[in-house]
């Protein structure tokens, strides 16, 4: 580190003394009015006004998504460095997954970024994107479908988690609804004139569980029946089953999606039913962290005085992130929101840690070492080069 990015870093961290308050604010109003996806006009107006009066200039409704928006300070000149922020929330835990923390940290470090290159000690841009629905429809997706980050050299952010993990992995994924179609019939009196839409579905999860021994163990299936019927003595006419279906790769994940497909067209030929099938919900591609950025955000962990940490953990679920990892060199780090006792997110223990004093303490951290990782991205054009060079070998 050159004493020139050091002095930033310092000049950062005094910003934030006199800013904290204003972030820590941000990340609570998200909490106490939790909003699920698509639906957060509250938290994306909160955080999109917040960076218009700090200087930004705010474009809502991007890509086609009414609380998605778009925030920009510095020059057009490359580099441009995107932090990207979440604030969707769960039915009934609210800020289980702390995505108050997220959107609030990334508008604070963005803000501690945007006085440097206001007083011309950095060249470039930082732009921060509102991202809805990241545990439904996978607002980044969509982002990424409209070319969004077309321009971006890096895209950052972070996520609280159970501990400090800074190479992150996660699983590609398809949300898939099937509908089988029968016919209704009195269920005692005239059976025989039916067709039990529900017993396909049973046969869908009953060859789909029979499947399981063919398909590679890092493939996880996972189903609910969403629609069977109205009344026990109603042959039912139409029944609905949603699944995920995941897997490391993309390659993996379409011959797992073929398999169900042959269960879906078994089961209705046994059952006698029609089916149909589609993505209820946009699919996630596994998230490749940049390992050259990684180094640079641990590093920076590191000079703060976090040195638990954990250098990589596969990642169990998926991420929206990932669509974006795909296009862009990116990062999205684990820092550990520290609980009493084992507790993972999408708890009530969770969301209420991240609505607490350990919660402030983290978003406090979080927008720190944020900031100081565009520093050395804005400062050092050879670090952003050599992750450039790792995404397109990785490509």
């Amino acid at each position: 580190m050159t004493d020139a990015v050091r002095e930033m870093k310092k000049e950062a961290e005094l910003a934030l003394k006199q800013l904290k308050g204003e972030i820590v604010d941000l990340s609570q109003q998200i909490f106490e009015r939790p909003e699920l996806g698509h639906q957060e006009y509250f938290a994306s107006g909160l955080l999109a006004g917040y960076l218009e009066s700090k200087g930004f200039t705010v474009t809502k409704g991007i890509a086609g998504l009414e609380t998605a928006f778009k925030a920009t300070y510095g020059n057009q000149k490359k580099p441009r460095i995107a932090l990207l922020a979440e604030y969707d929330a769960l039915p009934e835990l609210g800020h289980g997954c702390g995505h108050n923390l997220i959107g609030a940290a990334s508008a604070g470090a963005a803000v501690l970024v945007k006085i440097l290159l206001e007083q011309m000690k950095l060249s470039g841009q930082v732009v921060v994107f509102g991202t809805p629905a990241e545990e439904t429809s996978g607002g980044k997706v969509t982002l990424v479908k409209k070319k969004s980050f077309v321009g971006i050299d890096a895209a950052l952010m972070f996520h609280p988690g159970e501990a400090n993990v800074i190479d992150v992995s996660s699983l590609t994924m398809e949300a898939m609804e099937f509908t089988y179609f029968g016919k209704a019939a009195h269920a005692a009196a005239a059976p025989h004139l039916g067709i039990n839409a529900l017993d396909g579905v049973i046969q869908l999860f009953n060859g789909v569980n029979s499947a399981r021994q063919y398909l590679e163990e890092d493939v996880k299936i996972h189903g609910i029946i969403a629609e069977g019927g109205v009344t026990p003595n109603i042959i039912p006419h139409r029944a609905t089953a949603k699944f995920y279906i995941r897997a490391v790769s993309r390659y993996k994940l379409d011959k797992a999606v073929e398999k169900v497909l042959d269960c879906a067209k078994g089961a209705a030929l046994s059952s006698g039913c029609k089916v149909t099938w589609h993505n209820y919900e946009l699919s996630y591609d596994e998230m490749v962290t940049n390992k050259t950025l990684a180094k640079v955000f641990e590093q920076n962990l590191r000079d703060l005085g976090i040195v638990d940490i954990l250098a990589n953990r596969p990642g169990g679920g998926s991420l929206d992130m990932g669509n974006v990892s795909q296009v862009v060199p990116a990062i999205h780090p684990y820092l550990a929101l520290k609980l009493p006792g084992a507790c993972s997110a999408h708890t009530r223990d969770f969301a209420q840690a991240a609505g607490s004093k350990t919660g402030h303490q983290l978003v406090v951290l979080a927008t720190q070492v944020l900031a100081n990782t565009v520093i050395d991205l804005l400062a050092s054009p050879g670090l952003l080069q050599q992750a450039q060079e790792e995404f397109r070998q990785r490509r």
